[in-house]
């Protein structure tokens, strides 16, 4: 773990050149400790990939005082942090309804892989992924790491409207769109969970470092949970 200063009441901590699950826990874990140790200074906590944001105020905190808790402190609670974090985080199951119909993507993707639909579904579906990042849009979390065989580059021309709930792969990465916007990934089915409200709190079903599952249901069911074709 390095630290870089980013301001006069900034740092910012890398963990790691490359996400990973662990990376993502020891970030989990790392964020936990400093709300615990510190949380009255802080102004913000900006978790990603590999990395994570520390904004303090410098009237309740010194520079220097937030750099020795972080070296001493953050990096003991980071030494064990995927078992810890395995057994923290939050576990959440999204439903997806998997077909041709919902997923524009998925025979394409089919063919490219050359495996079945059902195998493309099966993959995606059997694989518990960890929340690496949220970004490009509130609400958007980046999962990994998807299964290698599903690994698929950005569609060469992005679409213009990627509809709310879609649930698309990228590289080894997958999420669910949480509102219409253009968009390059791959389309495979469609979650009728929203994934951003501003009227509720916490506003997001998921934050960094949580576990996510998707989980097959049928048109039917989609529908009767509020999803729309």
């Amino acid at each position: 773990m390095r630290l870089k200063v980013a301001g006069e009441q900034a740092f910012i901590l890398y963990f790691a050149e490359q996400t990973s699950t662990q990376v993502a826990a020891q970030i989990q874990a790392a964020t936990q400790a400093l709300v615990e140790l510190v949380g009255h200074s802080l102004i913000d906590l900006v978790p990603s990939y590999a990395s994570l944001l520390v904004v303090f105020d410098d009237n309740q905190l010194e520079f220097y005082q937030a750099r020795q808790l972080v070296l001493e402190r953050i990096r003991q609670a980071a030494m064990h942090a995927e078992e810890e974090a395995s057994q923290a985080s939050n576990q959440i199951i999204l439903p997806v309804y998997y077909d041709v119909e919902s997923g524009p993507d998925l025979e394409d993707l089919a063919r490219a892989k050359e495996l079945t639909t059902d195998e493309i579904i099966k993959l995606h579906y059997e694989q518990e992924y960890r929340v690496y990042a949220i970004g490009f849009a509130p609400g958007f979390a980046y999962l990994g790491e998807l299964d290698e065989r599903l690994a698929a580059p950005r569609l060469a021309t992005p679409r213009k409207a990627v509809p709310k709930g879609a649930v698309a792969i990228a590289d080894r990465q997958t999420a669910v769109y949480p509102s219409v916007s253009p968009g390059g990934w791959n389309l495979i089915g469609l979650c009728p969970v929203p994934m951003f409200d501003v009227t509720k709190t916490p506003s997001m079903p998921m934050t960094t470092g949580d576990r996510i599952k998707f989980e097959p249901i049928s048109k039917a069911d989609f529908i009767a949970m509020g999803g729309e074709l």
